[in-house]
């Protein structure tokens, strides 16, 4: 890293000595002082043109002399102005656009038709295929994080936690094959095992834009098949620039639940040199879920073992409250050179109860099944009082500078950022009942099975007896430490070559420890216990839960490791095997041209060239034999690797209207962190082996996208795309019966391993026009397949996490004073975990999602809101084998927000 920082130096002392070049550089803004990104700035006679960036901000090299500059923005007049350049000089030339009247037919563009004017000027001037969301869009859907946002752009499903979004879901392609960057570097996992980025871990209003790449250029990170979404974060303003909102609301799925969230953003160009912006929020949720779960048998056992291996009635209480902050700052040295610093911080606390009952041992022919209570929960004390935390972070830092070093435009970034996530202190109590008698088990209803229970049996305190207790301490942390630098240099009019360079050091790791203590406490009827039913069970009325220990019980134990005079043993099957350390470095080159080809044809030819180096330790755990951490063996192991990806994108602007993009790339998905650990977790007893597989290889996607637009009426665009991957080294779960493990052949293995090959191919319908003076429609639609071939001796088995089907439908007015706006979001069911028989399978059922949200501006500067989310109450849910054969259903019920914004 010095030697970066020594590098900058060096190009910032030596920028002054190449000789300056003309140029014209400025920013594009609407009327009330907003960036305007995507606009085309044309200059004339010399014919050179610029894109404005995210910033509003454009920059033209190599013109000089009597030039005209002309602007023009989709939904504004276009503007003309002419400029002098002296030989040697850089002119600054600002542009502040005013609403085309004409083209939208006298609708006021401020907010929504603000937003949709942003992202369409984004979206066409892209020559990459890319959805673009702006900040005006974003605040104008009820959604509270980023991942409710993005669900609602084509071609894009998410999976959801806690009845958030949470997981991407991309043209069919699951959360382990597409890539989250924030302001274009990768951001960093929380949890565990994966690379997936938790969503809902960041707030909607820290974000300005969202980009999403279905096709990569050589310039982007490569690891992402399916694509890639940008979050961009706040720009700094023209001028002074303040707002704050204050919102409250609940979601009666608990009677004492209320939601809350307060929201700020100041900005400021303080002089001609700097600028800032900061922005915060702080939510909380107070919530909850009403969860059952089934485990089927084999339905050719039903008539010995009955269809239900087990069942689970759940109550969860859960407190949420994510905090954020961001700030960027902006140094301009002078004309030619500006530096920048981006931060961002976010941190979610989730105190959660869990009360669950088990049915198991299900014995058909006895008509009796075991009974088990568990309270989960936390330690008692002024912060966590009872509950189980999960404290999960996520914070990046970026140092970067923009040079124009003569005819070379020159910029650099050095980021570091991190995510953890901790689990302090937490704890399980479990009381259980054997031999309760049942007078039937109806699954005349496969989605909702049930015990009849015989008398009361099933929920007299007195009759449980207490098992055990454990409890455990969590930490996953990530880190990413990279530098990038990139070159841009004309070679005629308008065409270019760019060439740069990244290098990331990330490191991961995860250290779980799990304790299990005998208190030694009285029947259930001896302590302090609650029902904890409720009447009106989102799941049905049938699903009863009945007593549980109190969460304060189990909070108030005195549990103190290995040292407590309680302490029985290590649960080493929770955490033995699971813990490992990973360093990762990924060295990237890439070379390209944009090079127009004539006035209305543009192509971007290159490559991109990534090296990775791994080094993981795991563990070698045998359950039946080690007892305790010291009884576990390390391993480690490591692979090197590199990838060539070539990439030749074509965009054909037909007229001012209609573009055709037609893209040919290839890109990557490295496997999950854990997936690469050479871990070795056995049981020498049943002959069952777990394995890592520190040589399994990156899946490698050759891509063909087309994408059709045409842009017509001011706000109305109307799209068709196609799209196809042939995926080569696919990872999927291999198993066998007979395999040899420490000389011993006949274990059942269990590991992932790379595949033969994989297809995805699909297509995406888009609408969104404007009518009838104040009306806003916007649809979409995107249908996928995938098949994959000789896996678990079966084919044409679909990839995991494909949806095959997928529509956003979305109306809304708008006048001066009044937005009011109705949504739904669909998608099918995907198969979530492909298992050794069909029948066993897991999927993630169909889903749809209906939102309502509404907008009064008082006066120019107080606006109220109000918001209701899945007013349907769409529930989570995953079936087994078959549709009707319920394995999970969650129920979140609706949630509603009234608040109010000021913006200074």
């Amino acid at each position: 890293m010095k030697n970066y920082l020594l590098l900058i130096l060096t190009l910032l002392f030596t920028s002054y000595s190449f000789t300056q070049v003309s140029t014209v550089k400025g920013r594009v803004l609407d009327s009330n002082g907003f960036a305007l990104p995507g606009a085309t700035i044309q200059a004339s006679p010399s014919g050179k043109a610029a894109i404005t960036d995210f910033d509003g901000f454009y920059t033209i090299v190599g013109i000089k002399g009597d030039q005209t500059i002309k602007v023009s923005y989709i939904g504004f007049e276009t503007v003309e102005e002419s400029v002098t350049v002296d030989s040697g000089a850089t002119s600054t030339l600002d542009f502040t656009l005013e609403t085309a009247v004409s083209e939208l037919a006298e609708v006021v563009v401020s907010g929504f038709q603000s937003g949709i004017i942003k992202g369409l000027n984004k979206q066409k001037s892209d020559i990459n295929v890319t959805n673009v969301v702006s900040a005006d869009q974003i605040g104008k859907f009820p959604d509270d994080n980023v991942g409710d946002v993005i669900k609602r752009i084509a071609g894009v499903s998410m999976q959801g936690d806690q009845g958030e979004a949470r997981n991407i879901v991309m043209r069919g392609l699951g959360p382990g094959q597409n890539s989250v960057t924030l302001n274009g570097d990768r951001v960093p996992s929380a949890e565990g095992d994966n690379r997936n980025v938790q969503l809902d871990l960041i707030p909607s209003a820290m974000i300005q834009s969202i980009e999403v790449n279905k096709t990569l250029t050589p310039d982007m990170e490569a690891d992402a098949i399916g694509g890639s979404v940008n979050l961009i974060t706040r720009s700094n303003p023209s001028g002074f620039r303040a707002s704050a909102t204050l919102a409250g609301g609940g979601q009666p799925v608990r009677d004492n639940g209320f939601n809350s969230n307060l929201s700020f953003v100041v900005g400021n160009e303080v002089s001609d040199k700097f600028s800032y912006s900061l922005a915060g929020t702080v939510q909380t949720k107070d919530y909850g879920s009403d969860n059952i779960e089934f485990e089927w048998n084999d339905p050719a056992d039903w008539a010995d073992d009955g269809a239900i291996g087990e069942m689970d009635i759940r109550r969860y209480d859960v407190k949420r409250t994510r905090r954020s902050l961001s700030l960027n700052l902006d140094y301009n040295i002078d004309d030619n050179n500006q530096l920048f610093l981006k931060t961002i911080y976010n941190h979610r606390d989730d105190w959660e109860n869990r009360f669950r009952l088990r049915v198991g041992s299900i014995d058909m022919e006895d008509m009796t099944a075991r009974i088990r209570r568990q309270t989960k929960g936390g330690i008692s004390d002024g912060n966590n009082k009872g509950t189980r935390l999960e404290d999960q972070k996520t914070q990046k830092y970026s140092l970067g500078g923009d040079h124009l070093l003569g005819e070379l435009k020159l910029d650099w970034k050095v980021s570091y950022s991190e995510a953890s996530e901790d689990r302090p202190d937490e704890r399980y109590v479990r009381y259980e009942q054997k031999d309760v008698p049942f007078s039937s088990l109806n699954i005349s209803n496969p989605e909702r099975p049930y015990f009849a229970w015989t008398g009361n049996a099933w929920n007299n305190p007195s009759d449980y007896r207490y098992r055990k207790t454990e409890q455990a301490f969590k930490t996953t942390n990530e880190t990413n430490t990279s530098f990038s630098i990139n070159l841009e240099k004309a070679y005629s009019d308008n065409d270019v070559w760019k060439i740069g360079f990244k290098f990331k050091d990330k490191t991961k790791m995860r250290d779980d420890i799990w304790y299990e203590y005998d208190n030694d406490l009285s029947n259930m009827d001896g302590v302090n216990y609650f029902d904890a039913s409720i009447p009106d069970y989102l799941a049905g009325d049938t699903y009863q839960s009945g007593y549980f220990v109190t969460a304060n019980t189990l909070g108030m134990l005195s549990l103190s490791g290995p040292e407590d005079p309680n302490f029985d043993s290590y649960v080493m099957d929770e955490f033995a095997g699971g813990n490992y350390d990973a360093e990762e470095q990924i060295a990237a080159f890439y070379a390209m041209i944009v090079d127009k080809l004539g006035d209305d044809v543009t192509l971007i030819a290159g490559a991109r060239f990534e090296s990775t180096s791994i080094n993981y330790t795991g563990q070698v755990f045998d359950e039946e034999e080690d007892e305790l951490p010291s009884d576990i063996g390390s391993v480690s192991g490591g692979n090197d690797y590199y990838n060539i990806l070539p990439n030749l994108t074509l965009q054909w602007d037909v007229n001012d209207e209609l573009n055709l993009n037609i893209a040919f790339t290839q890109s990557i998905a490295r496997p999950s962190y854990y997936d690469l650990v050479p871990y070795e977790y056995s049981n020498s007893d049943d002959q069952e082996l777990a394995l890592g597989n520190p040589d399994l290889k990156s899946s490698l996607s050759t891509n063909f996208d087309f994408m059709g637009e045409w842009y017509f009426g001011g706000l109305s665009l109307l799209s068709f795309g196609y799209f196809s991957k042939d995926i080569k080294d696919w990872i999927y779960q291999y198993t066998t019966n007979n395999y040899t493990y420490a000389g011993v052949n006949g274990y059942e293995l269990s590991q992932l391993r790379n595949g033969e090959k994989a297809s995805v191919s699909g297509f995406e319908l888009g609408f969104q026009t404007k009518f009838l003076k104040n009306f806003t429609f916007m649809g979409n639609y995107t249908s996928t397949d995938s098949s994959t071939n000789n896996v678990e001796g079966r084919d044409d088995v679909p990839l995991t996490g494909q949806v095959d089907d997928m529509y956003n439908l979305s109306l809304a007015f708008e006048n001066k004073k009044f937005f009011v706006r109705a949504s739904m979001n669909y998608a099918s069911e995907a198969l979530d975990e492909l298992s050794g028989d069909a029948y066993e399978d897991r999927y993630y059922d169909e889903q749809t999602f209906v939102d309502v949200n509404a907008n009064y501006k008082v006066n120019d500067n107080l606006s109220i809101f109000a918001e209701g989310k899945n007013l349907t109450n769409q529930p989570l849910r995953y079936y087994q084998g078959i549709q009707q054969r319920t394995m999970q259903i969650e129920y979140y019920n609706l949630s509603w927000t009234v608040g109010l914004k000021y913006d200074f």
